[in-house]
């Protein structure tokens, strides 16, 4: 038996060392290819960029990328200038980039931020813009706008037929019922919780629906975008401020039950914490689904950075249970969110006695 165990030992090792003996010049260059690749495409993936890169296939020593480019739209209001062109302007046929010139204008896509920038044909000197650019984000979120109008308005319909709801409505009534209550009645209040219906169902599928779409291969993170988490959170926040009681503000600038001097020094405290609600909501979402996805692309990419049997399928494994993860991480934070949100409005509309 122990013989059994060394010569297995010795045959595990040997297929080891076997799939690393490249010689360090080859495997190191191969390894900077891979790697430049790889964070390519983790960009491409995390960041908000002017096209979907679909696939590349090689023909020879070439290699031919497969895309689908979006339209950019820049104003320059100094110059009243609007140039509208498409993405694929910044592109040769080896997919480098390059500038575009339009109107006397020379454009370019910043390799690191993926921002557009503008700068003077002649002088070369930065021209500020507008920019309206159809970005990955922006074409995500009008799929989950026409995507929820088409779901909601066929529940809605299937209603008028009778009061057992047909076809998506079955899976989704269940998920309505459960946020309204377990969710809304609960943290708002018998009284005022329907006034806030719209909003939570809506803010709770949009956050689903882009997170699930953010686990596509060619779908983008929108949550991974600070922008978008802000301005969940700020719509949070106007609801919030515009439809408080006066109990709530009461509470806020002149606390009662508590002595005059500290009712001073309190009440900058209450008006910053309604500041650092939705910056906490802000940064939950975001931070949550970027940290997430980044997890997830660094599982990825041990299966192409180590040059062996045993990382590939541990790789792929990895990646794989966390994509399972992923899947409820997304209805998490949209529950999360949700959750937080009829908090605060509760807390704003509720009445002391």
């Amino acid at each position: 038996m122990k013989i059994k165990a060394i010569f297995f030992n010795l045959l595990l090792l040997f297929f080891l060392l076997h799939g690393a003996k490249a010689t360090a010049s080859e495997k190191n260059e191969k390894n900077r290819d891979i790697k430049k690749e790889y964070a390519e495409f983790k960009t491409h993936h995390l960041k908000d960029t002017h096209s979907f890169k679909l696939f590349y296939y090689k023909k020879g020593d070439k290699k031919y990328y497969v895309s689908f480019p979006l339209p950019i739209i820049a104003y320059s209001y100094r110059l009243k200038n609007l140039d509208v062109f498409m993405s694929s302007s910044f592109y040769d046929e080896k997919n480098k980039r390059k500038t575009h010139t339009i109107n006397g204008i020379t454009y370019h896509i910043d390799k690191y931020s993926e921002k557009l920038i503008a700068t003077n044909e002649a002088n070369s000197q930065k021209i500020d813009i507008i920019d309206f650019s159809i970005t990955k984000n922006v074409v995500l979120i009008f799929i989950c706008f026409l995507l929820m109008s088409y779901v909601f308005v066929s529940m809605a319909r299937s209603y008028k037929k009778g009061p057992i709801p047909h076809g998506l409505g079955r899976f989704l009534e269940p998920i309505v019922l459960y946020i309204r209550d377990d969710i809304a009645r609960p943290n708002i209040g018998e009284k005022h919780y329907r006034k806030y219906m719209g909003f939570l169902l809506t803010v709770f599928f949009f956050i689903w629906f882009v997170n699930l779409f953010g686990l596509t291969p060619i779908g983008s993170n929108v949550t991974n975008n600070i922008a978008v988490t802000a301005s969940l959170a700020i719509l949070t926040y106007i609801i919030t401020t515009f439809t408080a009681n006066k109990d709530y503000w009461g509470h806020i600038f002149w606390m009662p039950g508590v002595p005059v001097p500290m009712k001073f020094i309190l009440a900058p405290i209450e008006i910053l914490g309604t500041i650092i609600k939705p910056f906490s909501l802000m940064i939950r979402l975001y931070a949550n689904m970027t940290a997430g996805h980044v997890v997830l692309m660094s599982m990825i990419g041990l299966i192409f950075i180590f040059h062996n049997w045993i990382a590939g399928p541990l790789g792929f494994g990895l990646a794989f249970a966390l994509c399972l993860l992923e899947l409820l991480v997304c209805v998490l934070q949209a529950y999360i969110f949700t959750m937080l949100s009829a908090l605060y409005f509760g807390g704003a509309v509720e009445e002391h006695h």
